[in-house]
This record gives C-alpha cells, structure tokens and sequence, in this order.
C-alpha cells in the first residue's frame, strides 16, 4: 500500500477511534471518496492495534488496578480493581461471541456507504437523546454487573460500520444514568479486551495469508495511529469533564446527511 494511504489511514484510525463518530465508517470511507484500494479488514485491525497501545498507555493506572484485582480474585479476594476487572469482562463477552460468529462468515456485506451513512445517523440521534435524558449520578463504581452486561451488548451493534463501538456504549451507559466522563472511561477501558481479540485474529489471518509486505504495513499503521490517539483520548476526556456530547451528534448529522445525499442524488 503506498506510504500516503497508509499515513491518511492511521491518522483517520487514531483520531476517530475513541470519539463517538465511528473510525470503521470513515476507514471505509476513504477508499470509497477518493477511489484508492479498499484496505481491507486487517489493515482495519492493525489501525485499531495501534489505538489499543494509546488507550493502555492513557488509562495505565486502570489497567495496573485491573490486573491486580484479576490477580486477586484468584486468591478468591475482592479488591475496587476485582470488581473493575469483572465488570470489563462481563461487557466484552458479548462481542466476542458476535464477532467470532462474523469472522467466520464475512462482514462484506456491512460494508456499505449506504449503511454507514443511515447508522451514522440514527446512532447520532440515539446518542443526542440518551445524553439529553440520561442521568449525571453513576460513576464507574455504581455500575452493576448486570448494567455493564447491558453496556456489552450494546457494543454488539458496534460490528455495523457508521455505529461507532464508543459511541453506543457511552450511549448505553448514559442511558444507565453515567456521567459523561464515567460512561467514556468506562467505554475506552472495554475497548482493550475488545481490540485485543480483534487483533489476535487478524494477526492468525496474517500469519496464515503468509504476506509479509502487508505484515510491514499494517505495523506502520498501527504506530502512527498510536500516535494520533493518544492525543485524541486526551482531548475527547479532558471536554467531556465539563462539556456534553452535542459536538459529536452534529458531525455524525452532518456526516449522515451529506452521505444519504450522496449517495441518493
């Protein structure tokens, strides 16, 4: 893939991967609008490889109070972290029983502009409605086990490009009744288990395809969209402390609007 294809890539991966705009619709966008090669689902994955990096790095102390309590619970000893862990767990588990099934037999057909452009916009609404209505009670901590079960099958429509896996679950945990920072925190840490899995089995399909100028490739992805995603973490977090989510609902309004134009004009 040549170099700048790969730069516009990375950097459309690492800034929209943890906004609730959706990076899988724009990374099928751009070969789509400007007619390159589509780069298929493992550059897809290396991208999000390269996020997982930013988000570990970004939320260290989380991930270190998570392993410790997994380490705990082995002992059969419950820890803040034990709990955090647990709940992670049980919101990761539906997607991975999903994505496993599509894995197996193809996504292709999800990978349309049109469904972008109406999940762009209904997801934007939903998201609209569940910030304007949604409670500023919970943290992270109040989150029941059976809420963060709600949270995880709510990433499930996630698997729709134009959905955006951050976007329907804060959007399920503002429903719940998080505060902004709380369902955001909570949605980037459920990302790692999520990205993780991806990644293994795009690193299993890259390993059995046997290519490794793609291999080269999608490593270079994944460190530039390192790069670019931990600045978008740390400005996404830093506006949601005092600022709502409306930002986001008028891009993917816009985005929504201008593709159904698009596409059926």
């Amino acid at each position: 893939m040549p170099l700048l294809h790969l730069v516009v890539l990375a950097l459309v991966q690492g800034i929209t991967e943890f906004l609730p705009i959706s990076s899988s619709a724009h990374l099928v966008l751009v070969p789509s609008l400007t007619g390159w090669d589509d780069q298929g689902p493992v550059i897809d994955i290396a991208v999000h490889v390269g996020t997982l990096l930013a988000v570990v790095l970004y939320f260290r102390r989380d991930v270190a109070e998570m392993t410790l309590g997994f380490l705990a619970l082995l002992r059969r000893s419950s820890t803040a972290g034990a709990r955090l862990a647990l709940q992670v767990l049980i919101a990761t588990l539906p997607v991975l029983a999903a994505g496993a099934v599509l894995h197996e037999v193809g996504m292709e057909l999800f990978r349309s502009v049109e469904v972008i452009a109406w999940a762009t916009l209904g997801f934007g609404a939903l998201l609209w409605f569940a910030d304007r209505t949604g409670g500023q009670r919970r943290g992270v901590a109040d989150l029941s086990f059976a809420g963060a079960f709600a949270i995880g099958l709510a990433q499930v429509l996630a698997l729709i490009p134009g959905t955006s896996r951050s976007g329907i679950t804060m959007t399920a945990g503002r429903l719940l009744g998080m505060r902004r920072f709380a369902a955001a925190r909570f949605s980037l840490l459920m990302s790692i288990p999520t990205i993780l899995a991806a990644g293994t089995l795009a690193g299993l399909d890259l390993y059995a395809a046997g290519d490794v100028a793609l291999g080269l490739d999608a490593l270079l992805a994944a460190g530039l969209a390192f790069i670019a995603a931990l600045a978008s973490i740390a400005v996404m977090m830093r506006w949601l402390k005092t600022a709502s989510f409306t930002p986001f609902v008028l891009y993917r309004v816009a985005l929504g609007v201008g593709l159904l134009v698009w596409i059926y004009a």
